[in-house]
């Protein structure tokens, strides 16, 4: 049976990360971390680092939906890793990123 973790840290009003991984024979057998930013009463990622397609990736969002992806050379534990440590440390950047050419009256 798999060990499942999964948990959200708050980072500022209307931004949060949500952390999901799942653990199967002492190795990391899918993971998804994501950075979330509330636009208009909902929640929208921004960035997203997962392995869906069954190899470890980064996806970059802007407020439209536009995407990009970065595939990362790592295994699935390393990605896991980096994904959340990148997130902790540059969230506020993203988050920037994300909303640019909104004004305030837009994100309510």
């Amino acid at each position: 049976m798999a060990k499942i973790v999964d948990f959200v840290v708050v980072f500022d009003e209307g931004v949060r990360k949500r952390h999901y991984h799942e653990i199967g024979k002492g190795k990391v057998t899918y993971f998804a971390v994501q950075l979330e930013i509330k636009v208009k009463g909902e929640w929208k990622v921004a960035l997203r680092y997962d392995c869906s397609h069954g190899f470890s990736h980064v996806d970059k969002y802007d407020v439209k939906g536009n995407q990009g992806k970065t595939i990362l050379n790592l295994n699935f534990e390393s990605a896991l890793t980096f994904g959340d440590w990148d997130i902790n440390e540059n969230w506020l950047k993203y988050k920037q990123d994300f909303l640019k050419g909104l004004n305030n009256e837009e994100l309510q």
